[in-house]
């Protein structure tokens, strides 16, 4: 099989970013953003979608950074997902964090599209603002082509609620991306094509 890796270096005047991903590593993490809660949510996903994930970054302003931390790894997760044949392509993931339980649900089908269903506080975030975790989301989404969906069932504290959110979503990818032997040479599509 062909190594699934991408590297993605983005430079703006707001941002300095470098992404690198390997769909099929063991779970290691190297986050160095700047922000600790977000570094902690992004090794999420490296550690339960046993995949290894790199990012340094810096930027102007920590919306602007964590848009283009979530532009960057989409576009690496696209990238590392070369030809797509085989995949299971379709997975979800329902994860519990003490009071709080959240479901993702993702397609790598091409067609980039996001409904986040989380009602956050802005209670227990470290001052990150919470709805910037709906706006990496909805970025790592529209550039890694994949529909995600991704729902809060219920939950007090938004850090336990964010937590379970990112581990789902690190668990759902970790189904959707595995190479199904019985299809390994067949595009997951009844259309014979998928987009990305």
């Amino acid at each position: 099989m062909t190594e699934r890796i991408a590297t993605i270096k983005r430079d703006t005047r707001e941002t300095t970013i470098s992404v690198s991903i390997n769909l099929d590593g063991h779970g290691v993490d190297e986050m160095r953003t700047g922000i600790r809660l977000f570094d902690h949510m992004l090794a999420q996903i490296a550690r339960h979608g046993i995949m290894d994930i790199s990012v340094s970054a810096t930027g102007d302003d920590v919306h602007h950074l964590v848009e283009d931390i979530g532009i960057s790894l989409g576009q690496a997760f696209n990238q590392a997902l070369g030809n797509k044949k085989g995949l299971v392509r379709i997975a979800d993931a329902t994860v519990p964090m003490d009071e709080s339980l959240a479901t993702v649900v993702v397609d790598l089908g091409g067609r980039g599209y996001s409904v986040l269903n989380m009602d956050f506080e802005n209670n227990d975030m470290s001052d990150f603002p919470a709805d910037l975790l709906r706006h990496f989301l909805e970025s790592f989404a529209a550039e890694g082509r994949l529909n995600l969906h991704a729902g809060v069932a219920y939950g007090t504290n938004d850090h336990h609620k964010a937590e379970a959110v990112f581990k789902a979503l690190g668990r759902a990818l970790d189904k959707a991306t595995r190479i199904d032997p019985r299809i390994a040479d067949k595009l997951p599509s009844t259309k014979e094509f998928v987009e990305g």
